[in-house]
């Protein structure tokens, strides 16, 4: 390894340490000028706490009169500290001068000495190397772009970056009212994706906020949003809450915003007479509060009448303060020239001393960093599996409802009694379809981000899965009266082997973008060979379409997580996380998306995969599960149906008796065990979280008495993170829940055949 050559070891030291003390000694007595004062006297020292003492109690006095209205002496107090400050160079209280200042003006609607204040505020926050005071400058900046200029994008750009400073500050509190200013502002400029993410934000923030209204703004604020997208529902919710708080609390501004904005809901409902009883609470706070307004108004003129004057003292203070800044400049240059003459003798003494100095420092900074390095490493991977817990709990909950829903809904549909309802069932199951897509959308994207994505690779016929893939979008496609194509280059191998479910996953992305940004219009899916050898072949995939296209300077957003970018003629809802997806499974293949749109003209999305070529020699023709089994074959066929939630029970009874099979229902895994052993059973579907006992400990006790009855798992629970301990505790496969029937009666089948081979293998 080599050294660092500006690094002195201490073994090449070669000089006697007495000389030194008595050089230094010497050089002292010579210049006495550099000597370094010890410490300051007593009095210096009172008469610093003194002065500090005295600037808090100016800032005390100016928020004290600008919470009473009383601009004008608040104007007063703040022209004091700013012009002390100035003379003697605080920087921390002038950018606090400037800053209260600002407020001031803007209080009395001067607008350009406001922002004149602020800007020299930020001036003075940089110069003192506070990144609070930085922070702080940067809501005030939007405050009054927002309040006094009505720049909306220009005060969204300054809320951005002060909640961007406030989070690496970790200041919780005034993140807080980073987040509010912006909700404000978006809200005002009809940005409500802005606003709805600040507000998701400021939920966790309301405790750190000593302000005992801020809950009840929040709430408020939760309203607005939702009265401005006319979710009256959800606006009447939020609205209730603050006006409870409010009301509580009394307090009266909160309740005059609150009043206004429930009436305007209960009015969009078409609730006339409670509109109006709210209203008149509105206008009785209107008026009331109204009253002080005007009073701070009257007081504000009369302050502006003061303004010149006061001005006149702050730019002789900052007069002063320029002269005084010379003077200490043109004094320090000579102080730089006796004292950079002496310091250079200093230092070269000191050097090789400092230099060993700074070793030891430095292993022992690397020690602490190692060690901090490893608790981050150790708290980041319990972050991680906290999250991969929280993801695998939401899966289970959200999906074993849809389970009952889709299910019930399915049966539904195929009962002919209930006909003249089956466009309302068709609602009902399509609702609950896109709800699960939507989870499972999320649940991808998590499996992504923590790196729980498996590359099985197999081999597969390409065009056989584009067909397939097309043909589930057919009910869209009617809808849309819409025409897929499919072209396959011939020169693609019959074979090929990689990862076909990462290839599904992204041309449905795809494909169903397309399908539902187009109408009567034609949908292209094309597989074309760029290059290939004996073994390996690279296919460009393309999805085209001819629908509304997308914007040029909305391409580069639609990557974006919950991002959406179609036109104003389309209000399609998604999760907006098809791309991503998308563009990360691409990431996991080193493959890249490229995009090519024109508005009203349609996009191409184009993607490159490398695949081996299959050999035909080495092809295994596997049987189809599909064609090999006879769905009669569950006629008589005794199930077991292990599930504590009762809907889920009838959903799997009914589909299993339509079949034929008579079925038993155990509420949980004790009751299974205890049931297996009496009774005898062709296969069980067992369910993982149950009260009492669970599936595993279930099954893992069926296994010490019965070894071949066929065990499936029928579970909600993400199967990455449970698939291990599903075929270790001793089940035979897998059904996740909410299922396609088709799928759901095959798996049976193919179970129940496996264990007629079994059983005839013993046989013989």
């Amino acid at each position: 390894m080599q050294e660092n050559p500006y690094i002195v070891r201490p073994e090449s030291y070669n000089f006697n340490l007495e000389m030194v003390r008595n050089f230094c000694f010497i050089l002292l007595c010579l210049c006495p000028a550099i000597a370094l004062p010890q410490g300051a006297s007593a009095q210096e020292d009172t008469a610093y706490r003194l002065s500090t003492e005295y600037f808090e109690k100016l800032i005390d006095s100016s928020n004290a009169y600008y919470l009473q209205g009383d601009y004008k002496a608040s104007l007063g107090v703040n022209i004091e500290l700013l012009k002390n400050a100035l003379i003697t160079n605080k920087k921390d209280y002038i950018y606090k001068g400037y800053r209260h200042l600002g407020y001031d003006y803007m209080a009395l609607n001067d607008s350009i000495l406001a922002l004149e204040s602020f800007r020299k505020a930020e001036k003075f926050a940089k110069l003192s190397r506070n990144n609070t005071d930085l922070a702080l400058t940067y809501m005030d900046l939007a405050n009054i772009n927002s309040n006094l200029y009505g720049k909306s994008n220009v005060a969204l750009e300054y809320h951005n970056k002060s909640i961007k400073a406030f989070e690496r500050l970790k200041d919780s509190a005034n993140l807080a009212k980073a987040h509010y200013n912006k909700i404000v502002t978006a809200l005002e400029a009809k940005k409500h994706n802005q606003a709805f993410l600040s507000l998701v934000k400021i939920k966790k923030l309301v405790k750190h906020d000593p302000d005992p209204s801020f809950p009840a703004t929040v709430e408020s604020l939760y309203g607005q949003y939702y009265l401005a997208k006319k979710n009256y529902e959800m606006a009447d919710i939020y609205l209730s809450r603050a006006m409870q708080w409010a009301e509580e609390g009394n307090f009266t501004v909160e309740l005059e915003n609150i009043y206004h904005d429930y009436s305007e809901s209960l009015s969009g409902q078409g609730r006339f007479e409670e509109a109006f009883a709210i209203r008149k609470k509105y206008e009785d706070h209107f008026e009331s509060n109204l009253l002080k307004m005007t009073s701070a108004e009257v007081e504000a003129m009369s302050a502006k009448f003061q303004v010149n004057e006061y001005r006149k003292g702050i730019m002789e203070a900052e007069l002063e303060n320029k002269l005084q800044a010379e003077k200490v400049r043109s004094k320090s240059l000579l102080n730089k020239i006796l004292i950079a003459t002496s310091i250079s003798v200093i230092a070269l003494l000191l050097v090789l001393w400092g230099a060993f100095k700074r070793r030891k420092q430095l292993v022992l900074l690397l020690k602490e960093k190692n060690q901090a390095y490893l608790q981050a490493k150790e708290q980041s991977e319990q972050y991680a599996t906290a999250k991969s817990n929280f993801f695998s709990t939401v899966s289970h909950e959200l999906r074993t409802p849809l389970y009952g829903v889709i299910g019930l809904s399915t049966i539904l549909m195929e009962n002919e009694d209930l006909k003249a309802h089956e466009k309302d069932l068709k609602s009902l199951k399509f609702s609950a379809d896109y709800l699960l897509a939507l989870i499972n959308d999320v649940l991808q994207i998590n499996k992504i981000d923590s790196n729980n994505i498996e590359d099985d690779q197999t081999s597969f016929n390409l065009k056989e899965l584009l067909e397939t893939i097309v043909s589930s979008f057919e009910y869209m496609k009617i809808q849309n009266k819409n025409t897929i194509k499919i072209s396959v280059d011939p020169t693609i191998p019959n074979m090929i082997s990689g990862n076909p479910l990462r290839l599904s996953q992204i041309l449905m992305n795809l494909i169903g973008n397309a399908v539902k940004f187009t109408e009567n219009g034609l949908i292209e899916v094309s597989a074309k060979t760029k290059q290939s050898s004996i073994s390996n072949v690279e296919v460009v995939f393309e999805v085209s379409d001819n629908g509304i296209g997308i914007a040029k300077d909305k391409i580069s957003t639609i990557f974006d997580e919950f991002s959406q970018a179609a036109s104003q003629e389309y209000n399609y809802q998604g999760t907006g996380l098809g791309l991503p997806i998308v563009k990360k499974l691409l990431s996991l293949s080193n493959s890249d998306l490229e995009v090519e749109s024109e508005l009203g003209k349609g996009s191409t999305f184009r993607f490159i995969l490398l695949y081996e070529v299959v050999n035909e020699m080495d092809q295994v023709i596997e049987e189809d599960p599909a064609t090999l089994i006879d769905v009669k074959a569950l006629d008589g066929k005794r199930i077991l149906i292990v599930e504590d939630n009762r809907i889920n029970q009838i959903v799997t009874q009914k589909i299993l008796e339509k079949e034929g099979v008579a079925c038993t229902i155990a509420g949980n895994g004790e009751i299974a065990v205890d049931k297996v052993q009496k009774e005898k059973f062709d296969l069980v579907l067992m369910d993982i979280n149950m009260p009492v006992k669970d599936g595993i400990q279930a099954t893992i006790d069926i296994r010490e008495f019965n070894e071949y009855l066929p065990i499936v798992a029928l579970t909600a629970v993400e199967i990455e993170e449970m698939r291990h301990k599903i075929y270790q505790a001793g089940m035979n496969d897998i059904i996740v829940k909410p299922y396609d029937v088709t799928q759901f009666i095959q798996t049976i089948l193919k179970n129940l055949r496996h264990r007629e081979n079994k059983n005839h293998l013993r046989a013989i």
